[in-house]
């Protein structure tokens, strides 16, 4: 039977060699990864699992533990919730802990460490897990009390999800990005139109693509309800690889006649870049649509999992070089990990962006989920390069966010209103 690279990589991962899409299988588990959020709850679950026994973690080296969502400590509160996540660490000596400061984004921060690879099952309790197959990974989120499991057993209860292609052809226009593709695609099946389905993006465009680029797809594919999004590794994945350190994979590749569930064709001259209006990803519009429409921000993001790594940061950097924020907007800039900050600051990045009035921030997921370093008021409105943009995402219940590439929030940072650096 032809199958797709997800079920191939699931099937190597269980007992069952001849399970396919919709079949239940317990996975075997390559590594698993919890936040300053979700860890403590599974942390709970895996001392319920492991008390009385003499179980223990499944494997210290394959567990990675990385506060970054309320990082650095905003409160009391999440100084507990990491305090917890550190002993936990120093217990039982978890070998990829990422202490603040010397650490980043969970999902920009694995990748670049070389700590996930092709072929791997890799889950962790938090949704946008699915960034790391980008790689040619199965990766997915699931809940604190699975990963609890896990990091005991090394083992997780999955569905091999059914596969939908898309497929990407022609020439981009000039500034759309793998940011304005993933909304574009969100844009058309919804928010639930890839609910438990593997995305698997391909064709011309995606194989010229960079990894930055790739990561941002993937990253975003459960905001269209799916399971995991994957793209089949190629050389710009092996030489991402090598440059990483990680010599250790599998490829895996989809059977010319693998079956999935629709198939569906995109000819990218017909795409612009995106802007996502609240209240919802789907929301998608041209941004010659919205540029019309002279929407007046209060802030403008850059960053986090889906749009803090180097290549956004140097878009950024070349729009707003020898420009100056707007008067009335906050301009908040935060590298996706410390060496991506390190980068940016040895290549001048870090001097265009201060000297255009915009802050710059250590590493935090921070104002994407509301936590801190950027929360809105009432009424307030912002540009993001972040992935959520429901009610209350970022602030208070009656902001708004609207999602775009990092392209358009920098030259929308400089125009007071949300435009594209081609209306500058």
């Amino acid at each position: 039977m032809e199958l797709t690279i997800t079920e191939k990589i699931l099937r190597a991962h269980c007992d069952n060699k001849s399970v396919v899409a919709g079949d239940f299988i317990l996975a075997n588990i390559d590594r698993c990864l919890a936040n300053d959020i979700t860890a403590p709850i599974a942390i709970e679950v895996f001392e319920s699992v492991v008390e009385g026994t003499d179980r223990s973690l499944f494997d210290n080296e394959k567990i990675i533990l990385i506060p970054d969502h309320f990082t650095p400590n905003k409160d009391v509160v999440s100084a507990i919730q990491c305090q917890i996540l550190r002993e936990f660490a120093y217990k039982y000596n978890i070998l990829n802990y990422f202490e603040v400061g010397r650490g980043g984004i969970e999902h920009c921060l694995i990748p670049e460490q070389g700590l996930v690879a092709p072929g791997e099952v890799f889950i962790g309790a938090d949704s946008h897990t699915c960034t790391y197959g980008a790689l040619g990974a199965f990766s997915t989120g699931v809940g604190s009390t699975d990963l609890g499991v896990a990091m005991a057993l090394g083992k997780c209860w999955l569905k091999i999800p059914e596969s939908m292609q898309f497929v990407f052809s022609g020439e981009l226009n000039k500034w759309v990005s793998g940011k304005d593709l993933i909304l574009y695609i969100i844009g058309k099946i919804g928010v639930d139109g890839a609910t438990y389905k593997a995305m698997e993006f391909t064709g011309g465009v995606i194989k010229n693509f960079s990894m930055d680029n790739r990561f941002t797809m993937c990253n975003m594919a459960i905001e269209a309800g799916a399971k995991n999004g994957i793209i089949e590794p190629d050389k710009i994945t092996l030489d991402y690889l090598e440059k990483a350190g990680n010599s250790k994979y599998k490829i895996y590749e989809s059977d010319k006649n693998a079956e999935y569930i629709d198939i569906i064709e995109f000819e990218c001259k017909n795409i612009e870049p995106q802007v996502a209006l609240p209240p919802l990803p789907e929301n998608s519009k041209p941004i010659s649509e919205v540029n019309n429409m002279r929407v007046e921000i209060d802030q403008s993001i850059i960053g986090s999992c889906t749009n803090g790594r180097m290549e956004d940061l140097k878009i950024a950097a070349n729009i707003l070089k020898q420009q100056k924020i707007h008067r009335n907007v906050r301009c908040i800039i935060i590298p996706g990990t410390q060496n991506i900050y390190l980068q940016a600051l040895k290549e001048g990045l870090i001097e265009i962006f201060i000297d255009a009035g915009a802050i710059v921030s250590t590493p935090t997921c921070g104002p994407c989920l509301g936590g801190h370093m950027g929360i809105l008021a009432a009424g307030e409105k912002a540009i993001s390069t972040t992935n959520r943009n429901f009610k209350g995402r970022m602030g208070h219940i009656e902001s708004e966010v609207y999602l775009s590439s990092p392209a358009i929030a920098a030259a929308s940072a400089i125009k007071g209103y949300i435009t594209s650096p081609e209306f500058i």
